[in-house]
């Protein structure tokens, strides 16, 4: 897919962005094929090229250290109602007999690694200990809101019963940053998230860039065809931000540094294993931890896989853990006219600089 009608604007964030992405895919590429070195951009600061050789080291690791199972993910996917959230405990039992991950127990994984099924499709990635300390900031502007979310009852989501009670900050906010749905007269026009309208709203997207930047680096090389994908999607919304005058979507887009279209942040929470259904999935999704915690776990039952810190769930650790949750929401794509992306393969697909 050609990528000429792809317009960054240089006063995004988003440029900058790019530009980390080209730099970390050229480095894994060199890395991978023991190619000449690479110079970065003299647009990314020190910081951010550092953030960029590290994550670069762990995705080649991670690469070099495939695990296969034996499900079809792509039949897999095709056997979940939209609606399943994953909490029905023997519908998963029955999942699991008929698509068995083919081997026996919890296979528990603590070094980088990609998860790779029968076709050859990369389900995950595994990138421990892939953030530098210049890359986990951005979260102290976020405290009230992180508190007001958590709620009595309710949605798990928000339900006090899972967060980490007696922590500074406890609380999920979700920046939707760009909002959309399809009704019966057409697609509505996409809004900024309620989370970013406010007065400081400038200053958290500032805070969170260098993160959005990570994340989006990691996803170039991971999965190119869906960060050209996600990059299509907000040059398109750019245009129509201009030319339709959505409110505040042109300045926010102009401190908007992810090719992700949404952003979920979780201070101390536990989470059940569930499915989330909202997600493309063809897609990842990336999360990120941070934090002062020891002894947290991320499972994935459904593959029998257990990750040290599809379906999955987090196990509370000891000390403070937040969490940075990066995904594509398909009704954003449906209206910027942007197609589907496909599964990530191993073949083929890693070496695809544009």
């Amino acid at each position: 897919m050609s990528t000429c009608d792809i317009k960054i604007w240089r006063t995004w964030a988003l440029a900058i962005t790019h530009e980390a992405g080209a730099y970390t895919e050229q480095k894994f590429n060199a890395e991978k094929t023991g190619g000449e070195p690479v110079i970065p951009s003299p647009n990314l600061d020190t910081d951010l090229v550092m953030a960029c050789d590290r994550l670069a080291d762990v995705l080649i690791k991670a690469y070099k250290n495939p695990i296969k199972i034996q499900i079809d993910i792509a039949r897999y996917s095709k056997l979940i109602s939209p609606k399943n959230t994953g909490h029905n405990e023997e519908k998963e039992e029955k999942l699991l007999e008929r698509c068995p991950p083919g081997h026996e127990g919890t296979k528990v994984v603590d070094k980088p690694a990609t998860i790779i099924d029968v076709s050859g499709t990369i389900i995950a990635w595994y990138l421990p200990d892939a953030l530098t300390e210049t890359t986990q900031g951005g979260t102290d502007l976020l405290g009230p809101s992180l508190e007001k979310s958590v709620k009595a009852d309710g949605n798990w989501r928000y339900n006090q019963e899972w967060f980490k009670q007696g922590s500074e900050n406890v609380g999920q906010l979700r920046m939707h940053q760009f909002i959309s749905g399809m009704v019966s007269t057409g697609p509505r026009d996409p809004e900024v998230s309620a989370s970013l309208k406010g007065p400081s709203s400038e200053n958290i997207l500032k805070a969170i860039a260098r993160p959005a930047a990570i994340a989006s680096a990691a996803l170039r090389v991971m999965h190119p065809q869906q960060y050209f994908a996600g990059l299509r999607a907000l040059s398109h919304l750019g245009d129509k931000a201009v030319s339709k005058e959505l409110p505040q979507m042109p300045e926010t887009l102009q401190y908007w540094a992810s090719v992700f279209n949404s952003l979920s942040i979780i201070s101390n929470r536990e989470t059940p294993n569930h499915r989330d259904h909202l997600s493309i999935p063809e897609c990842f999704d990336i999360l990120t931890t941070v934090g002062n915690y020891s002894n947290a776990r991320m499972s994935m039952p459904s593959l029998q896989l257990e990750f040290r810190i599809v379906r999955h769930g987090v196990d509370g650790g000891e000390g403070d853990r937040i969490a940075w949750a990066w995904y594509m929401r398909d009704s954003v794509h449906i209206y910027a006219g942007v197609p589907s992306c496909g599964w990530a393969m191993v073949e083929g697909h890693i070496l695809s600089t544009v």
